[in-house]
Order: C-alpha cells, then structure tokens, then sequence
C-alpha cells in the first residue's frame, strides 16, 4: 500500500512538472467527497491548453481508509471538458476509478443460552464485495462520468465543485451519485 501511495504521489509531481505556466489558474489540487474517488480522494486537476480554461483536461487522484481490519483504496483517472466564461463553468467527464477492498470474515453465533453465552454453531461467513453497485471481486473498476459545475477564481486561490457522478460497471448503472470538493487552484 505504502508503494502505491508513493508511485500515486511521484505520478502527480510529474504532471505538475510538465504543466505549463500561464495567465490563468489552469490546474487544481482538490479533496473530494464521493464523486469519481468513490469514498472520498485528493485529486489533481490540470487543462492540456494553459492558456484557456474552457478547454479538456485530466485528473487524477487517489483516496481510501483503513478502518479495523476493513480497507478500501481508489484511483480516479477521468478525462474533462469545460464550457464556461469567466470563473464559473460546466464540467463533464469520463473516466475509470480502479479500487481494492479488503474485508475480512465475520463470525457470529446462532443461539446463546441464558447467560448470554455462544452454544450454537458459530458461522464465519464474508461480506461482499460491494460499492453501490455489486462488484466482481477486488481489485476492480467503476466506471465514472461527471455532470457538475466548478467555480475557479480568475487569478487562482480558494475553487469549489459540486457534480452529479454515475457510476457503472458490468453489473449495472447507479445515475445518482454524487461528489463535492474543496481546493487551490493555481
């Protein structure tokens, strides 16, 4: 996990190295909650034309949590356009989100007597895998698009988005997720 972290973080300086300086903000660093990262992600986000704003554009990002014995891990790579003027705009995307989970057994009792004590057969069973929509086992991807609108001040600083994220996969299609972020763009 902790080399994946690092390649994640060594791909992002990379694309901050061959981003091209310009009159406008044309890249972003974001934290995201739901939306193309799944759970949650931080997100960097650039235009291939610096110099317009109303241009395509990629992100990519990385999220997850550890919680007990449970993980999940996402990588969100999506491809973007802006139509827009000024500092608010209209964004769709499309891309793929790769995610890991790893869940471990439960077990639980099927009778107890007066104490409270097991005395049935004790079941060890796994949870699925799923986020959403069911899921093929981990490692896995979801495909994500992204209807939404981002406010990016003209000289950079404090940038907002809200989007409206379906996600799909060959097990189905769930139109109605959501995603929200907060950063810098600069």
């Amino acid at each position: 996990m902790k080399k994946l972290v690092l390649a994640v973080v060594l791909l992002l300086s990379s694309l901050a190295a061959f981003a091209q300086d310009g009159p406008l903000p044309t890249r972003s660093v974001f934290a995201e909650l739901g939306g193309s990262g799944l759970a949650y992600s931080f997100n960097y986000d650039f235009r291939f034309d610096s110099t317009r704003m109303d241009s395509w554009g990629m992100r990519v990002g990385a999220g997850g949590y550890k919680i007990g014995d449970d993980s999940f891990f996402s990588l969100p790579v999506l491809v973007n356009r802006l139509f827009g003027k000024d500092d608010r705009f209209f964004e769709l995307g499309l891309g793929m989100t790769f995610f890991g989970v790893n869940n471990e057994p439960y077990s639980y009792c099927q009778s107890f007597d007066s104490n409270g004590n097991c005395i049935g057969p004790l079941v060890t069973e796994k949870s699925d895998v799923n986020f959403i929509l069911p899921v093929d086992g981990s490692p896995s991807l979801m495909g994500t698009m992204n209807i939404g609108y981002r406010k990016i001040p003209l000289d950079g600083g404090f940038t907002w988005r809200v989007n409206l994220t379906p996600i799909f996969n060959n097990n189905g299609f769930w139109p109605l997720f959501a995603g929200i972020g907060f950063g810098y763009a600069f």
